[in-house]
């Protein structure tokens, strides 16, 4: 029997079960004033240095800790650097690297999101070699050693998925019961855009079945060749979602978008370019940790135009101010 393209991407939905998909959203949230507008206050200087790597990047922030992702010239690495004051970080070297014997290959286990919980930091990170990511999970009680799932924990969508061909770039928030991961998928025709997935556990995972959630920007748009690393958090009335454009030039900027449950959003005019010769042509990655009405974001800066590595990127610090 011949198998046509519809049918292998229907049997690839049997084989992978309809249970890794749902439609739900985050639970509602009121809405604030509409006219709420943030101006984006950022330190002049790095507050990580890349030192001897080639690109230092991907900051994700969870009390004194930040694991944030080192390249070396040929592998993406996790680095940890500690701080009593969120300010002031002291790195503590690598402590995440790709393990080539399992499905991580020998490129990538780092552009991560920690959270802590009862004395537990939970890492979900992206592996896997080129153009082939998946998301993962390890833990750690102390951020220096780690105990990784065996296999990855959000994989690939079906054949003919907005994300079948990449899953990356998570940023994991915690809602009781669940948590919400939110990604950049890549299809087949190289479109990079940003969906959802929920979970009880942080292992296992359903994909919304609306994905994607945020959609490439237009013609001439800052975002208008990929999107990326979005970073999401309540706070005046809204969920906000800071999130990485791509041009055609591979200039790279954050945009920002707003939506009342988290599913549904709408990009907003606002977008935040850099200001300092470090961070002139990059700035990516953003993490974001609300303190009463204080947004702190620290982000990813970089002085060559370079769609992955080798953009001499550095750590930054801002505040979302309104």
């Amino acid at each position: 029997m011949t198998i046509t393209r519809f049918n292998l991407a229907a049997l690839s939905l049997l084989l992978t079960g309809c249970g890794r998909y749902a439609s739900f959203t985050l639970p509602a949230v009121a809405g604030g004033d509409p006219a709420t507008a943030f101006r984006f206050e950022a330190l002049p200087a790095p507050v990580i240095a890349r030192g001897d790597f080639a690109d230092a990047l991907n900051p994700s922030v969870a009390g004194r800790f930040n694991l944030y992702s080192v390249f070396d010239g040929k592998m993406w690495h996790t680095a940890l650097a500690t701080s009593a004051d969120e300010q002031n970080w002291s790195p503590q070297g690598i402590v995440l690297s790709p393990d080539a014997s399992t499905w991580e290959g020998t490129y990538i286990a780092a552009n991560g999101s920690v959270l802590q919980s009862g004395g537990q930091l939970s890492y979900w990170y992206q592996a896997g070699p080129r153009g082939d990511h998946r998301i993962g999970l390890a833990r750690s009680s102390d951020g220096k050693a780690w105990r990784k799932e065996p296999a990855p924990v959000l994989d690939h969508g079906p054949v003919g998925a907005w994300d079948e061909r990449v899953v990356a770039d998570p940023y994991v928030i915690r809602i009781d019961p669940y948590f919400y991961l939110y990604y950049l998928g890549q299809d087949r025709a190289v479109r990079q855009r940003l969906g959802v997935a929920r979970s009880s556990d942080g292992v296992h995972w359903e994909k919304l079945r609306a994905n994607p959630i945020l959609e490439l920007g237009g013609e001439s748009a800052f975002d208008e060749a990929g999107l990326g690393e979005p970073a999401v958090w309540q706070s005046h009335g809204f969920y906000w979602m800071l999130y990485t454009g791509r041009d055609v030039k591979e200039y790279r900027r954050l945009g920002l978008a707003r939506s009342t449950d988290g599913v549904h959003w709408t990009k907003l005019s606002a977008v935040f370019a850099g200001d300092q010769p470090w961070d002139s042509k990059v700035i990516c990655d953003p993490t974001v940790v609300v303190e009463g009405d204080r947004i702190k974001v620290w982000f990813g800066g970089g002085d060559v135009a370079s769609p992955d590595e080798n953009l001499h990127g550095q750590i930054g610090f801002a505040t979302l101010v309104k």
